[in-house]
């Protein structure tokens, strides 16, 4: 309170902004527990960011007002699951409403991957200073050290296929756990540390029990994974709108890869205590995955929703995403019909193209099946956060067909009929 106060009094440069106090006493008592003064000198702080846009560079500005956003979310009234997983401050590569970084496809995907490593490392490293007492934060039912271990393993494993695409070597196989987990979090903090202070006020748990760290992690590195998928996805339909379609299967075997690669994250997400999800679920109220842009993003660009489906809460949810289907977004599976008619696509490259087009479909459907297996084992017949049906929603969704131009079975162009390979 008192730097805050002292902060507000001086010239409010953003470049100074007390983060270490005002995260401290958001971490002490959970986001959803601060007291009303503090959040009224934020509130105040805030407002005062317009006059002080000139003070320092713009970027700093910008994380200020962020941070009090995604801080200010409950006293705002529109907490929602982007500001519980403080998206906002994260720079999702590819975001809509982030321009990301320049320099074309490989450094997107490079930028993508640094910040996945960055954000298990950084699960794992909270891990390795509970159990040694090296941290007071978020102390409620804390792991056991062998869950902690188990945790580390899956985690670091998650991390891998990342870590080699961006050439650094991930922990040697004799490593224990915990050593291994180490290693990672090194190697994280070597690939971008000017990152270091966003993804420390990314992390605004509601609660103080100890498993929403690991909760809010895994969500993030998988909005950061979906963000990916989508930018390889847009990609992918550009390039079949050309006039040499073929290359889009290497974008669809990337986006593949990616869903294939993070399976490990929902492994890591079961070993959360189930006792520990419900202490601090009951706070999440108006926050849900259904109101995911990122995989909802990926969703649409492999085929128009039906009319059902974009009426509904889960498009709701998320209006941007909705403005753009309405506005005839094209998709993957309309881009590949498109090509085959107009001859553009034809041969190994058809055949190729729609065998990446199934190979990712079951890739996503996989990931949709396992998801609704965790959130039964972790909900039951609970209802979701956010106002949604929860584990009966995700039931109904689960086998929603990802395109409809190839499937398995057949090819509604191909007069032959699944012979793609």
């Amino acid at each position: 309170m008192h730097e805050l106060t002292s902060w507000s009094a001086g010239a409010a440069d953003p470049r100074a902004f007390p983060y270490p106090a005002v995260l401290g006493e958001f971490h002490r008592v959970g986001k959803h527990f601060v007291g009303k003064e503090l959040l009224e000198l934020l509130d105040a702080a805030r407002r005062r960011l317009p006059a002080a846009t000139g003070m320092g560079d713009a970027e700093a500005t910008r994380l200020l007002r962020d941070f009090l956003d995604v801080a200010l979310d409950k006293w705002d009234g529109r907490y929602d699951y982007r500001s519980y997983l403080a998206l906002p401050l994260l720079r999702l590569p590819g975001a809509a409403d982030d321009p990301g970084p320049a320099g074309g496809a490989a450094t997107a995907r490079r930028a993508g991957d640094r910040l996945f490593v960055r954000l298990v490392a950084d699960a794992l490293a909270f891990e390795r200073a509970a159990l040694g007492q090296d941290t007071d934060l978020l102390p409620r039912q804390r792991p056991a050290p062998a869950l902690v271990a188990k945790r580390c393993r899956l985690g670091v494993r998650a991390a891998a296929p990342a870590l080699v695409r961006l050439g650094r070597c991930p922990a040697a196989g004799d490593a224990g756990p915990t050593d291994a987990a180490a290693a990672l979090h090194a190697v994280a903090v070597d690939l971008d540390p000017a990152a270091e202070l966003p993804l420390r006020l990314s992390m605004l748990p509601v609660h103080v029990t100890h498993d929403e760290y690991l909760f809010i992690r895994v969500l993030q590195a998988y909005e950061c994974l979906f963000a990916g998928v989508a930018g390889e996805l847009g990609a992918a339909v550009a390039t079949l709108a050309g006039d040499r379609p073929g290359p889009a299967a290497d974008r669809l075997a990337y986006a593949r890869d990616l869903v294939d690669g993070a399976s490990p994250l929902f492994s890591l997400l079961a070993t959360m205590q189930p006792d520990s999800f419900r202490t601090f679920r009951q706070y999440t109220e108006g926050a849900s995955a259904i109101q995911s842009r990122s995989y909802k993003r990926v969703e649409s660009l492999c085929r128009a929703p039906s009319r059902g489906r974009l009426d509904s809460v889960a498009y709701r949810s998320v209006p941007e995403v909705r403005i753009r289907i309405r506005a005839g977004e094209p998709t993957v599976d309309e881009a590949y019909r498109s090509a085959v008619r107009d001859g553009r696509l034809d041969g190994p490259d058809r055949r190729l193209v729609a065998r990446r087009m199934e190979e990712f479909a079951a890739a996503l459907l996989r990931w949709r099946r396992t998801h609704h297996r965790l959130a039964t084992r972790m909900l039951g017949a609970r209802s979701g956060t956010g106002y949604t049906e929860g584990t009966p929603y995700l039931a109904a969704v689960r086998d929603l067909p990802v395109f409809t131009a190839v499937t398995r079975q057949s090819d509604p162009l191909d007069p032959v009929g699944g012979q793609h390979a």
